[in-house]
């Protein structure tokens, strides 16, 4: 005891070595208080001048008291980094990661700085570009200015010896010019190079050879081409080779087995030909091996099966080929995640496959492989993914008893195999413990035949089922209606008989609003269903983008559609086509607010189109052709969208967009006809009494308003009024033939009046370029300066011209009822030498877009109460757009440059409706139509069709924007790092969402109403378009956003 008392005070200097140091250099105090003046903290830095600096928050001085470290990491910094930091001349260690710090570097900052040994600048928003006279400090051993917006070239005179460098990344940037092979020439004993996600170009150039102890190279996503340069097998200690998403071509070299400690290699999305390295089995350390998307050949090494540690096998979308058979994958005994895919793989399954006990997700999807599903696939007890579809496998009734034994699975897709064969139909061939987890079942495509078996009922947890194109006979079971989860039933294109089970009209997941994303997500990045668009055109889909579905098309169902079917008020996609249904459409169908898609045609329907359907704002697709209906085709809603084809085949519908007027007894079809004889003296009675008070009204009018005079082109000829004819539009259209006049609208706003065609020829300097304010799809933008002093907007549509003058002119004056104080408003339009002019209201402060990204300073004048105005303002313009005025308009194309802001910031929305007038009856997405590259929602890309939900998901990008200050894209930035909506995805996963935010915003007092924007906005970008709110909520849920802030 006394020895431990003895040896007591040595043992606590030992515990706690001297920390004691003089006091805090006056200069680098100095340099720290100034440092502090250009930035924020939320909380403050506890910098207090009454104190020793060297007590400081993240700062470390050495004994002489001279500061050393300068580590605030993740403290919430905004601003910039001020000049005086270049004053901590003694500065060794100095991380300023995950903070908002914005503005470049100071210069000259790694020169004065020449002891640095940690520079951790990473995850901030910092700018600029590296160049003289900085240089990285010699001993410097960690460099990371990764995740930032620099630019600019890597000169050569930035580096200089650092035998000391250890990691060097610069990912995330926009540094362009070749790659900086070099550095190894200035520190040669690096072990982490990172280029990922630049704008780097031309080959990759010898020197990577010469970093002799590198053990990850990382320069993927980039626009580099040529081949791999040779010294890179030179690198011996190599454990990651990361190469993805560039232009490389040629071979994969032999050489590659040179790097015996890889851990990863990733080529893929390249341009690889030629054959997998026969000796590729010698990297025995390989996890990954991520070749997909290329254009390889020939088979896959045997000697691969040596890669014992491979957890990863990605080579889909090839042009590989043998017999699949033929490999041994027995001793891949930690592989989780194989995917030979789209391929040109023939024989059976390999059985050795199915010795992975480690495997998860099994993709063999279109290949050629034939033969039988075998039993020892059981044996896999993680398998939860197993996608076979589009082979030539049989013996269906053998597959499903041997996969019932996979416990865990819950995607499986088989469509296109098994052809011709009757699908098993005893309900004992599973037992209730089997298929317990299926969710997604896709067996499409097969040409079963008989009955739909009754074992389908045990698969209790189902949510997505694809029986289509198939043979299928009998009637709809109706136990279908009976499962609690599903939400996609595709039975179409079989021969199934019998009438409509009035079951399917109680599906809960279509009936009842419920959470959706119960589908297993751990493999939804390999593509995993096929559902048959027709005979030779397969599609893939991704699962999250799967909508609340009933499709019943093409089979042979009899009756009537039940009323009760307007239960189902979450469905998306309804299609009854080519049936034998008779009767009347419900009225019902009214109910299904959320429809999407609804097909009726080709059956034997009767009656008239129900009118209340113009309330289904969200319907994109409507077809009724070949039936047998009648009388007037609804107008307003979505209905003034719809082409004439949906509507073919029934020669008693009438309506303009057939061409084909209705007369008073098709505008009354459904009246008994003996009635109607009994009303035809009332009729003639009250068509007189129309007529006559339309008369007196127009003479009511003509001496109202007094006379406007419209001005020809060509002559000075005068039109007068007594010309001219006056419609519910406010319209003065013109009888004559010059279809050079010039039309204003009654809502003229700046009460404009005898506009000519040479008034705006010389209002625009004859469409001078000096003019131009503003471009995109629909055409040029023109200020023009009219002779009181007015200014206006003048666009000049370009495109193809698919109406008619007539057809024009109709659609115009549609649009000019658009009235809302967020719409730019539409105040006359003209037709002069082959080219369409709209004229606008002119927005002083033009658009949003050239505020936050443009205009130098623009964006730190947008303070957040203003930008709040503007997302405000502009929600409620898109749902006026979308649920008031009429025709519902979907917008197509919503972005911060077709907002516009007037004198005093408030939004207004433009280049609404402008589809139409290019190419009237198009509803599918096009590029050159619909969209602009980082608005577009994802669905597009599958389903071609422009929403209201697609608009949502836009004006969710226009609020990141705001909040960001970002732009949505990065030009020639690879998606999956450059797009905002991945990015703030991806911070808020983090739990970073401070960090989104503008440094502009930060530290004013906003916060709490920005994140509440922000989860606003993060709903509207939903990836799944079925979970985004509609445009009111939106407008209702920003409208609480500072409501209880007091006004300044």
């Amino acid at each position: 005891m006394y020895l431990f008392f003895a040896l007591l005070p040595l043992l606590l200097l030992a515990a706690f070595p001297e920390t004691s140091h003089a006091a805090c250099s006056p200069a680098d105090r100095a340099a720290l208080a100034s440092f502090n003046l250009t930035i924020t903290a939320s909380p403050p830095l506890n910098w207090s001048l009454s104190y020793d600096c060297c007590g400081w928050e993240g700062v470390g001085c050495d004994a002489s008291g001279r500061v050393i470290n300068l580590l605030l990491r993740s403290r919430h910094l905004s601003g910039t980094i001020s000049p005086s930091i270049t004053n901590l001349t003694s500065l060794t260690d100095l991380s300023l990661s995950h903070n908002w710090l914005s503005g470049p570097i100071p210069f000259g900052f790694f020169a004065s700085l020449d002891r640095l040994r940690v520079v951790d600048l990473s995850w901030n928003r910092l700018t600029g570009e590296l160049g003289l006279p900085d240089k990285l400090p010699a001993p410097i051993k960690t460099f990371n200015l990764s995740s930032n917006h620099f630019r600019g070239t890597i000169q050569t005179s930035f580096f200089q010896p650092a035998l000391a460098l250890d990691h060097f990344d610069i990912s995330n940037n926009s540094f362009s010019g070749a790659i900086p092979a070099f550095v190894c020439s200035y520190a040669p004993l690096i072990t982490r190079l990172d280029f990922t996600n630049n704008d780097l170009t031309g080959p990759i150039g010898p020197g990577f050879g010469d970093c002799k102890n590198l053990l990850s190279l990382r320069v993927g996503f980039n626009l580099l081409s040529g081949e791999v340069p040779e010294d890179i097998y030179d690198l011996m200690a190599l454990q990651e080779l990361y190469l993805p998403g560039n232009q490389l071509s040629g071979p994969i070299d032999e050489r590659i087995i040179d790097l015996r400690h890889l851990k990863v290699l990733a080529l893929y999305g390249n341009g690889f030909t030629g054959e997998i390295p026969h000796d590729i089995g010698k990297l025995s350390e390989l996890e990954e091996l991520q070749l997909h998307i290329n254009m390889l050949t020939g088979t896959i090494p045997p000697s691969l099966a040596n890669c014992t540690s491979l957890t990863t096998l990605n080579l889909r979308v090839n042009l590989l080929e043998g017999e699949l058979s033929s490999f041994d994958f027995s001793n891949f005994t930690q592989l989780q995640t194989v995917d030979l895919g789209d391929n040109h793989f023939t024989g059976t399954l390999p059985a050795t496959l199915f010795s992975c006990k480690m495997l998860t997700a099994i993709r063999l999807a279109a290949n050629k492989l034939t033969g039988e599903i075998l039993p020892e696939i059981a044996s896999l007890p993680s398998l939860s993914f197993l996608s076979l579809s589009n082979n030539s496998l049989t013996n269906m009734t053998t597959a499903m008893t041997v996969l019932a034994g996979c416990k865990n699975l819950s995607t499986l897709t088989l469509s296109m195999n098994f052809y011709d064969e009757a699908m098993p139909g005893d309900e004992s061939l599973i037992a209730p413990a089997m298929f317990q987890e299926l969710q997604i079942l896709a067996l499409g495509g097969c040409r079963f035949t008989g009955p739909v078996p009754l074992w389908l009922r045990a698969l209790v947890k189902l949510e997505v089922l694809d029986l289509s194109f198939n043979n299928f006979t009998g009637p709809i079971p109706s136990w279908f209606g009976t499962f609690p989860n599903l939400f996609y039933l595709d039975l179409s294109h079989n021969l199934l008989t019998g009438y409509f089970p009035m079951e399917l009209t109680q599906m809960q997941r279509l009936a009842f609003k419920q959470n959706p994303d119960q589908v297993d997500t751990t493999s939804l990045e390999l593509p995993v269903f096929v559902r048959p668009d027709n005979v030779s055109n397969l599609q893939y889909s991704q699962l999250s983008n799967l909508p609340t579905a009933l499709y019943l098309d093409y089979n042979n169902i009899t009756g009537t559609i039940p009323v009760e079917i307007g239960q189902l008020k979450f469905i998306i996609a309804l299609d009854l086509s080519y049936n034998n249904f008779s009767g009347n459409i419900p009225d019902t169908i009214s109910s299904l607010t959320n429809l999407e898609k609804l097909d009726l045609s080709g059956n034997l329907l009767s009656g008239e189109i129900p009118p209340s359907l113009q309330n289904l704002h969200f319907l994109s697709f409507f077809s009724v052709a070949h039936n047998d209906l009648e009388g007037a085709i609804p107008t307003g809603g979505q209905f003034d969208t719809f082409p004439n084809t949906s509507f073919d085949g029934n020669p008693r519908l009438c309506g303009l967009v057939l061409q084909r007027p209705c007369t008073n007894n098709e505008s009354h079809s459904t009246v008994p006809s003996g009635e109607r004889r009994g009303n035809r003296k009332k009729t003639i009675i009250l068509t007189l009494v129309i007529s006559s008070s339309i008369f007196t009204m127009i003479l009511l009018l003509y001496c109202i308003f007094p006379k406007r005079r419209y001005h020809s082109k060509g002559n000075g000829e005068e039109k007068d009024l007594d010309t001219m004819s006056f419609n519910s539009s406010g319209v003065f259209p013109e009888v004559v033939r010059d279809t050079s006049l010039v039309i204003l609208f009654r809502n003229n706003k700046n009460k404009v009046e005898d506009l000519t065609i040479l008034d705006i020829l010389k209002a625009t300097d004859n469409f001078n370029q000096s003019n131009i304010i503003g471009c995109g799809g629909f055409g040029l933008v023109y200020k023009a300066t009219v002779a009181n002093g007015t200014k206006l907007a003048i666009k000049k549509l370009s495109g193809d011209m698919g109406l008619m003058d007539k057809e024009f002119k109709a659609e115009v004056e549609a649009l000019s009822t658009a009235q809302h104080k967020n719409l730019v408003t539409l105040q006359g339009y003209c037709v002069h030498d082959g080219f369409r002019l709209l004229i606008y209201s002119y927005m002083e402060n033009g658009s949003l877009d050239n505020w936050l990204h443009e205009k130098p300073d623009g964006a730190s004048q947008l303070s957040w109460p203003i930008r709040l105005k503007i997302v405000q303002g502009t929600s409620c313009g898109v749902a006026y757009m979308h649920q008031i005025c009429e025709p519902h308009i979907v917008h197509r194309d919503l972005k911060s440059s077709n907002i516009l802001l007037d004198q005093d910031f408030v939004a207004h929305v433009a280049d609404f409706g402008l589809a139409r007038l290019i190419l009237p009856y198009r509803t599918h997405v096009t590029t050159e139509l619909v969209g602009t590259l980082g608005y577009i929602p994802p669905e597009y890309s599958q389903s071609w069709i422009a929403t209201f939900r697609g608009d949502v998901y836009s004006f969710g990008v226009v609020m990141l924007e705001l909040l960001t200050g970002k732009r949505p894209v990065e030009m020639f930035k690879p998606k999956m790092s450059r797009e905002l909506v991945v990015w703030v995805h991806q911070m808020r996963s983090e739990g970073r969402q401070e960090e989104i935010f503008d440094p502009l915003l930060r530290g004013k007092g906003f916060e709490e109403e920005m994140l509440q924007v922000l989860d606003v906005a993060c709903m509207c970008v939903n990836q799944n378009p079925f979970k985004r709110p509609t445009i009111q909520e939106v407008v209702d849920w920003l409208k609480v956003v500072g409501s209880n802030r007091q006004t300044t």
